[in-house]
């Protein structure tokens, strides 16, 4: 097996998807200044990395993903260890659903 040598940032993140193949997409929050408002604006950073046969890293794991060589057209992250598991990952996506379902509904008694 190769090894794929890795280089740039490095970021701490949960995985949110690991249905596709030796890939798995990576989520962090981060924080922006916005100086007009003098407020921060909370968003997500979403990335495709590739997730090695070794760590094979799940739904709701916290993992560390570093910079690498693009090894596809979208994927330019590897997954370098698995820290653990985020405890409330289940409840928010059933929460997600829930609200889905909910939108939905309303949607239905407005036709």
């Amino acid at each position: 097996m190769q090894s794929i040598r890795t280089r740039g940032r490095t970021f701490t993140g949960t995985v949110v998807d690991a249905k596709m193949q030796k890939t798995a997409t990576v989520e962090w929050p981060r924080r922006k200044f916005i100086r007009k408002y003098e407020r921060y604006e909370t968003s997500k950073t979403s990335v495709k990395a590739h997730n090695p046969e070794n760590i094979d890293a799940k739904e709701g794991d916290i993992v560390k993903v570093m910079e690498t060589r693009p090894l596809s057209k979208t994927k330019q992250f590897i997954i370098i260890e698995k820290i653990g598991h985020e405890k409330l990952f289940e409840t928010k996506e059933e929460l997600k659903e829930e609200s889905k379902v909910v939108k939905r509904e309303k949607e239905d008694e407005r036709a």
